[in-house]
């Protein structure tokens, strides 16, 4: 699908050709954004030192929980949208993008205001030292202030890339990650400007890429464009996007709390050093998990539709591909985590110590990492058809149910390797929760279609 086509064409296209059309660009527009984000954390590394790596490990739950209030809004309206499109109902998708504008003002102002009035105690509460809290607070300053910036610009790309645009989504994506690749050596190492350097080039690439997408939704030839009719809030849309977007609320809600037990473990067993170990592994799985969350994205316009469009077998199929093409990605990183872990860690950072522990966190944390994929799909899929109830669960079994306990239990057996190995047992048993929820969602599904046809 180009993106000149109507958004019709989900519903009769074949379903392998709209998931590559769809997935490539999302994929595309992830990956550079996971890969800029490696980069970054590379020249913090060797610009400003180990102990920098450390301080932007703190400010992970932070982020998680600004990307959380984010996600709440973005995918909810995204969703709500896909699904409004595949109804025919133009009016209900134009209102809901409005909803998504109105939401993000609202959130970002709330949520960054109160977090830079508690920073310190937040950032201390979250692990940081003596040592690394003034990284972490340099840092968060500026992405703070820039919240309603950022809420904007990611809240309307979602709509824009699910309402029959997602080359267009891509080109916003890249557009703001290839400005902050080049705008974060400068200001990091020609200004000198430090770790604040490298928050102040993320705003100004993202002011960017909202431009880009604010000019397509004025303009009234796009299938769902502003609208000043339509330009309040609405108690009923805005109960939708908040149920769908509760779910990807609640796994980043829920990353912010684990982040935080696994920060204070890490400086419990292995001081700053290894939390910045695991800032290192975390930025290079994660570049994995937004190829598979890029797949999820290309996914959820074609099920959002077919699924408003009652269409059960196209949705079907469209979940299946989904699986097998996130569960080759993520094995793919499976491999690399196990072959070549020190020259990763190498690119990071020149201090040998925490290069042999962020090898060793690499070796062991992704130990089932190749189930990674098919639970992300499928806790996706759930929330794409609306099953928010069932999404949460999925979303917080993992983490809440699995991981935590895992994280209080292994290292105090283990030592630092336990927390490392906490993380593989809560992906392999959160994956054969996943499978079975799913089981029962198609077995259920299988006998309505059969009851149905009976009574016709």
């Amino acid at each position: 699908m180009t993106d000149k086509q109507s958004p019709q064409i989900l519903g009769t296209a074949s379903v392998g050709h709209l998931l590559v059309q769809y997935s490539i660009p999302a994929i595309i527009a992830m990956t550079v954004s996971s890969l800029y984000h490696i980069i970054d954390s590379i020249f913090i590394g060797q610009g400003v030192g180990a102990m920098a790596i450390a301080g932007l490990a703190v400010t992970f739950p932070l982020m998680n929980l600004v990307i959380a209030f984010c996600n709440l809004v973005g995918i909810g309206g995204a969703t709500i949208s896909s699904i409004f499109l595949g109804q025919r109902d133009m009016v209900r998708a134009t209102e809901t993008l409005h909803n998504v504008v109105w939401l993000c003002l609202i959130s970002s102002f709330c949520f960054g205001g109160l977090s830079l009035i508690f920073l310190d105690s937040i950032l201390l509460f979250f692990g940081a030292s003596p040592d690394t809290l003034p990284y972490a607070r340099e840092f968060m300053q500026v992405i703070l202030i820039g919240t309603p910036i950022a809420y904007l610009f990611i809240g309307l790309n979602n709509v824009m890339r699910s309402t029959g645009y997602p080359t267009k989504a891509m080109f916003s994506s890249l557009i703001s990650v290839i400005a902050n690749v080049i705008l974060a050596p400068i200001f990091i190492f020609v200004f000198q400007w430090g770790i604040r350097g490298a928050a102040l080039a993320t705003l100004v690439s993202q002011m960017i890429g909202l431009v880009w997408v604010l000019m397509h939704f004025l303009n009234k030839a796009n299938y769902v464009h502003f609208d000043t009719r339509y330009n309040r809030l609405k108690a009923p849309i805005v109960g939708r996007i908040f149920s769908i977007g509760l779910s990807p609320f609640l796994m980043n809600a829920c990353s912010c709390l684990v982040v935080i037990i696994i920060n204070r473990s890490f400086m419990k067993y292995g001081g700053d050093l290894a939390v910045g170990a695991y800032g290192i592994t975390n930025r290079v799985l994660m570049l994995f998990a937004m190829v598979a969350m890029g797949i999820t994205q290309g996914m959820q316009p074609i099920i959002g539709y077919n699924y408003g469009a009652n269409q059960m077998q196209r949705v079907h199929r469209t979940l299946t591909y989904g699986i097998v093409a996130a569960t080759i990605v993520t094995s793919l990183g499976f491999v690399m985590a196990q072959i070549i872990p020190t020259p990763v860690a190498r690119l990071f950072t020149a201090d040998d110590t925490l290069i042999q522990l962020s090898a060793n966190g690499l070796r062991i944390s992704c130990m089932a990492f190749c189930l990674i994929g098919g639970q992300i799909v499928i806790s996706n899929f759930f929330q794409s058809i609306g099953k928010a109830k069932i999404s949460i669960f999925l979303s917080l079994s993992r983490q809440l149910i699995f991981l935590i306990p895992s994280l209080l239990i292994l290292p105090g057996i283990y030592g630092i390797d336990g927390v490392w190995a906490s993380l593989p047992l809560s992906d392999a048993i959160a994956f054969f929760v996943a499978i079975a929820a799913l089981y029962i969602y198609l077995r259920n599904a299988r006998r309505t279609i059969q009851k149905s046809s009976e009574v016709i």
